[in-house]
């Protein structure tokens, strides 16, 4: 069968009104607080948009791409991303508490955003290479501790991103593995993995602490008031720009609790919207890995359909206290230039898999 050079043009589509959707909440959300440390309601919106610009040319150039020649920098990759996120331990900047920033001149980035696409490839290369050892449960337990050293990076300062890392791991491994047994004792491993990085700093038992009771604790004003923008939304919304909630209520809205406000402006319509985007997308990425044409291809697929769904989960499970507070955004829509850039280098990635399917 005569392989397609035609992108997935359904994907294309979704992540464009994705991050279409993202530019218009984003402004909405981000006016106020623009307005009031910037004199510019536009500050976080022009400073976004020049990241989706940055993005969309690397996902332009990612697609034209073979996808097997990225697989052979993987390794490379991998280690580039453990040295960037050895040295945020050293000279990273710290915000609002979290040190996960590297500056270079007046740009700033996330290497933590590298690593999970690192990841990804990383993954798909070993996996691919040792494709008749998947099944040994000795393979699966080798992989996981390949990718330990950059989940121990990461997760010293960025638990959340850890997490995802891990995720990733595993559905990739799942997808090569046609046995389903030892994913219950690669899951307790895991879990085991962070419990250990929870009990290791008091902020993150404090956390627990504040999602089980937030309003004994002066740190659940947050969490509070986004649930207070959930229900007073109702079901349409009071309207795009008349969230009272990110008028100081909820700080930094237009970061990881801008779910929040999306809720209170557009209401269970526009949130259901926004959530019904990110399963179509889910969904036609896993179209993309299952007609795959390798295995390789494959896991890169799976793997960023991992990324993508464990992230929207996280996000939205924060917002409503379903789960602690992780500091985790919503992919296309919250604010932050690194996580939109290399979003989008995933999407290039994926599009590239599908330029070659059966």
């Amino acid at each position: 069968m005569k392989k397609s050079s035609r992108v997935d043009y359904t994907l294309l589509v979704l992540v464009l009104l994705l991050v279409v959707c993202g530019l218009v909440l984003l402004f909405s959300t981000s006016a106020y607080n623009g307005r009031v440390k910037f004199h510019d309601s536009s500050y976080y919106f022009k400073k976004q948009l020049f990241a989706t610009a940055l993005g969309f040319l690397a996902m332009y150039i990612v697609t034209q791409m073979d996808y097997h020649q990225l697989l052979k920098l993987a390794p490379a990759l991998y280690v580039v991303s453990l040295l960037l996120s050895l040295a945020v331990l050293f000279f990273g900047d710290e915000y609002n508490g979290s040190k996960r920033w590297l500056s270079l001149g007046p740009l700033s980035f996330q290497p933590s955003e590298f690593a999970k696409l690192a990841v990804v490839l990383f993954l798909a290369n070993i996996i691919e290479k040792s494709k008749k050892k998947t099944t040994s449960i000795w393979f699966m337990l080798m992989i996981m501790i390949s990718i330990l050293p950059i989940v121990g990076l990461v997760g010293s300062n960025n638990l959340s991103t850890a997490i995802i890392i891990l995720g990733i791991a595993v559905i990739t491994i799942f997808v090569s593995n046609p046995r389903y047994l030892p994913f219950i004792g690669i899951g307790c491993t895991g879990i085991g993995f962070v419990g250990i990085f929870l009990s290791l700093e008091s902020y993150r038992l404090e956390r627990l602490a504040i999602w089980r009771n937030p309003e004994a604790y002066e740190k659940g004003f947050q969490t509070i008031q986004g649930l207070y923008a959930i229900g007073s939304g109702g079901i349409f919304g009071k309207g795009l720009g008349s969230s009272l909630q990110k008028l100081g209520f909820v700080p930094e809205a237009q970061n990881d609790m801008i779910f929040s406000i999306i809720c209170e402006e557009t209401g269970l319509v526009g949130a259901s919207l926004v959530i019904i985007l990110f399963t179509l997308l889910v969904w036609r990425l896993m179209v993309i890995s299952t007609h795959a044409p390798d295995l390789s291809g494959a896991l890169i697929a799976a793997g960023i359909m991992g990324h993508m769904a464990i992230q929207v989960i996280l996000n939205i499970a924060v917002v409503t206290n379903t789960i602690p507070n992780t500091g985790i955004t919503l992919p296309f829509i919250s604010y932050g230039g690194t996580s939109v850039l290399f979003l989008l280098g995933e999407m290039g990635l994926a599009l590239s898999v599908s330029r070659q399917m059966t």
